[in-house]
């Protein structure tokens, strides 16, 4: 099994410490950095992008709404055993 290397919330620095704030201002009452995200956190530019791709594709209203794209990832997760 892999393991990717990444940066914990109370150990993040300089841009890495700017990207978490930002999300995390953004996201009142969430407990830190979904490590779905931190697995780029050692590329804190990269992670910016992925954060605002995330935003556009998953949070904004298209052809379906926040609320369906949310049970459909959970749906898909669930499949997947995935813990995220």
């Amino acid at each position: 099994m892999s393991f990717i290397k990444w940066v914990e919330d109370d150990e993040a620095t300089g841009k890495t410490a700017e990207v978490y704030a930002s999300w995390r201002s953004r996201n009142p009452g969430r407990e830190g950095m979904p490590d779905i995200l931190k697995c780029f956190s050692l590329r804190p530019d990269v992670l910016k992008s992925v954060i605002r791709f995330s935003d556009e594709l998953h949070f904004s209203t298209g052809h379906l709404d926040r609320r369906v794209k949310e049970m459909l990832a959970t749906y898909v997760s669930g499949l997947n055993a995935c813990c995220y």
